[in-house]
């Protein structure tokens, strides 16, 4: 029956577990172990747990559980496995699956501990890393060979937002048996559904849309269960990258609301971008969701909106840009996004500062970009902080 619910029902149904009091909200099972009826019973356990039996809040917890299920119903994958960060969850969809001499194709434009993991972490232990531009499929058709194992990109770039047509990777990096993982962070599981597209694996950080709220750190891996209990697994329960039982009650309520603050964001997304359009003092107004994107008509048919974030390109360029997010009175500075509070960032020295020059100039990261993560505050009053914080650069 649960196949058959709509969106924001999984949300706020999916997964659930009581206990014998019958608790309407989800409980937190804020407990590290789980007691055994008898020494046979745990000798049993430790050699294949059962559907609801648990052994250790690092292998896996009922809370946890529940809010695994619920993510994998609604990307509409077999499983899932919860992680104590985005970054957690980067690292162990990769790192789980590859080994010294495994090549990896990945888009250049990602975000900087991101690029990190591929450049130096994997490369360490002898993992070959091939960088493409995400948007040139001639780019990636070239970088892909029988010998590679995985692909990976963001779905939409940090901060640019430039698009990687997932259809279209992924045939190319199926027909040589490479595995898809795809980072989709900014397109959130409300606006995609990458599995749908051809991914094999989908990657989140919770901490943004998801908890929406600015209080917990949280990844969750996507996938099919071979991959989720068979390769991931057992990697992440032995290194250590779990969630917690209480972030993963946070994430629970968090997805009830989910649908409802990701429309009413990118509408007010939507709304900024046509206002800044244009204006005197920026070069660039970015938004997938304006026909002047390069790629709006991927968007249209990928996400089926531009989703949640504005990019916009100061051309006074650093000092400028400073002022300006000085001057903000509703929208914050900070390097988060995904919050239901409007959050201004300067990548190229916050979040992208690690970047070399050339790979900032490459990957359009101006002294003047500012990246817009859309709140739930009123449209009209965020609008017209940006407008006098405009006025006064």
């Amino acid at each position: 029956m649960t196949d058959a619910w709509k969106t924001r029902t999984k949300l706020v149904h999916e997964g659930s577990r009581r206990s014998q009091y019958g608790e309407m909200a989800e409980a937190i099972f804020l407990t590290q172990g789980f007691v055994y009826p008898t020494a046979e019973a745990a000798e049993a356990r430790f050699v294949k747990a059962g559907e609801d039996e648990f052994i250790y809040a690092r292998y896996g917890n009922p809370t946890t559980r529940m809010f695994e299920e619920r993510i994998a119903a609604l990307e509409g994958t077999e499983d899932a496995f919860a992680t104590a960060s985005g970054m957690a969850a980067v690292s162990g969809a990769l790192t789980s699956m590859l080994r010294a001499g495994d090549h990896v194709v990945s888009s250049r434009a990602l975000f900087g501990s991101c690029l990190y993991i591929l450049e130096e972490v994997l490369t360490r232990y002898g993992v070959k890393v091939t960088f493409v531009d995400g948007a040139n499929l001639a780019a990636w058709r070239a970088a892909v060979t029988p010998g590679t194992k995985a692909v990976f990109f963001e779905s939409m770039s940090n901060p640019t937002l430039e698009l990687v047509d997932i259809r279209a990777v992924s045939e190319i990096a199926h027909a040589v048996g490479a595995l898809v993982i795809v980072d989709n962070v900014f397109a959130t599981p409300i606006f995609s559904r990458a599995v749908d597209q051809g991914a094999d694996v989908i990657v989140y950080s919770t901490t943004k849309h998801i908890d929406g709220q600015g209080r917990a750190l949280g990844g969750v891996i996507c996938g099919t269960r071979d991959y989720i209990r068979k390769v991931l697994e057992p990697y992440m329960k032995h290194t250590g990258g779990s969630m917690s039982p209480f972030t993963s009650w946070i994430m629970l309520n968090g997805m009830a609301t989910l649908d409802l603050r990701c429309r009413a964001m990118a509408d007010s997304a939507a709304r900024i971008a046509a206002a800044l359009q244009g204006h005197a003092k920026l070069g660039r107004v970015i938004f997938p969701g304006l026909a002047s994107h390069p790629q709006h008509p991927l968007a249209m048919a990928q996400m089926g909106s531009g989703g949640t974030l504005v990019t916009f390109d100061i051309t006074a360029g650093k000092e400028a840009a400073f002022k300006f997010m000085n001057t903000l009175e509703i929208i914050k500075i900070s390097n988060n996004l995904g919050d239901a509070k409007s959050i201004a960032t300067h990548p190229a020295t916050t979040t992208h500062q690690r970047l070399p020059q050339d790979q900032k100039d490459l990957l359009g990261i101006t002294p003047g970009l500012i990246r817009l993560s859309v709140g739930l505050e009123d449209a009209d009053d965020l609008i017209g902080d940006l407008m006098q914080a405009l006025d006064a650069t």
